[in-house]
């Protein structure tokens, strides 16, 4: 892709934008951009790639990408490793709670938050 328009800011990326190695294949589209606009923090976009038909989705971090413009977004990395990206976590925001955790007892507690006061971690 020749002419990737100018260079626009997370908000404005769009779904099926084409997504481009660092040498200029194409290696898939926008499918989603993670980010959280409160706080104005942009983690990354979900790439969508096509093999055949068969649609897989993999995750670029913000650190891996170089540019977003209009027209196209490109990684810093080649087609090879671009091609090895691993596929995006379920939510990797969601908190959950381990079933076999039991509730600390009293006891505990005293001795967590003493360990935090002795530790310096209060």
């Amino acid at each position: 892709m020749s002419d990737l328009g100018d260079p626009i800011a997370y908000e404005a990326l769009e779904r099926h934008t084409p997504v481009l190695s660092a040498d200029g294949q194409e290696i898939g589209t926008v499918d989603h951009v993670l980010a959280d606009e409160r706080e104005d923090v942009f983690d990354g976009i979900v790439i969508r790639r096509t093999l055949g038909h068969r649609h897989t989705h993999a995750f670029a971090d913000a650190d891996q990408i170089a540019a977003i413009h209009e027209h196209g977004v490109t990684l810093k990395l080649g087609t090879t490793a671009s091609e090895a990206l691993p596929a995006p976590s379920d939510n990797p925001a969601v908190m959950r709670e381990d079933p076999a955790q039991k509730p600390y007892s009293a006891l505990e507690r005293k001795l967590l938050r003493a360990w935090d006061w002795v530790s310096g971690n209060y």
